[in-house]
């Protein structure tokens, strides 16, 4: 069965200022999610499971895990979410380098693509295209401003500032 791109995935792509290792490195940074994903805020490692994240929805609360899956040489993050031992990929990032596109040296494509799961209603499906639209403009700023030096300091749960793996 085919459907349209808009009823099984979701795609944005922006432009950053930035070289595309930079755009990896900082995407490849569990704890600089926390300050850009919507959907999982404020992350923190799990202390149940090696690897896996939390993090809090800013919508209603509720806890999301997630590990990350970087492919550096293909410039691919992939974001598993779930329950530690059943993790999918539901979200992906390819950071295209400036060559490809003819880009300046130090600016890349970043897209995110979100493909969506059979059991996702329509309310919750429109939250979730939304959010990315607004995420990828959060990455992109956020990015750029490590980049300088001046990186955004997401808080922790207890309210201290937490230190990610970008140069926090």
């Amino acid at each position: 069965m085919t459907r349209s791109a808009s009823e099984l995935s979701h795609c944005v792509t922006a432009r950053f200022d930035v070289a595309a290792d930079t755009a990896l490195a900082f995407l490849r940074d569990p704890i600089a999610l926390g300050a850009w994903s919507l959907g999982c805020m404020n992350t923190r490692p799990d202390e149940e499971s090696r690897g896996v994240y939390r993090g809090k929805s800013l919508f209603d609360g509720s806890e999301t895990r997630f590990c990350i899956d970087a492919d550096p040489e293909r410039r691919i993050v992939d974001y598993l979410l779930g329950t530690p031992g059943e993790m999918v990929p539901r979200i992906s990032i390819r950071v295209v380098p400036a060559d490809v596109c003819d880009l300046e040296a130090t600016q890349c494509y970043v897209t995110m693509t979100a493909w969506r799961p059979r059991t996702m209603d329509e309310p919750r499906w429109q939250q979730l295209c939304a959010c990315h639209e607004a995420e990828i403009h959060l990455i992109r700023a956020q990015c750029e401003a490590a980049a300088m030096g001046d990186p955004v300091q997401p808080f922790s749960a207890d309210g201290d500032k937490a230190r990610g793996l970008f140069g926090r």
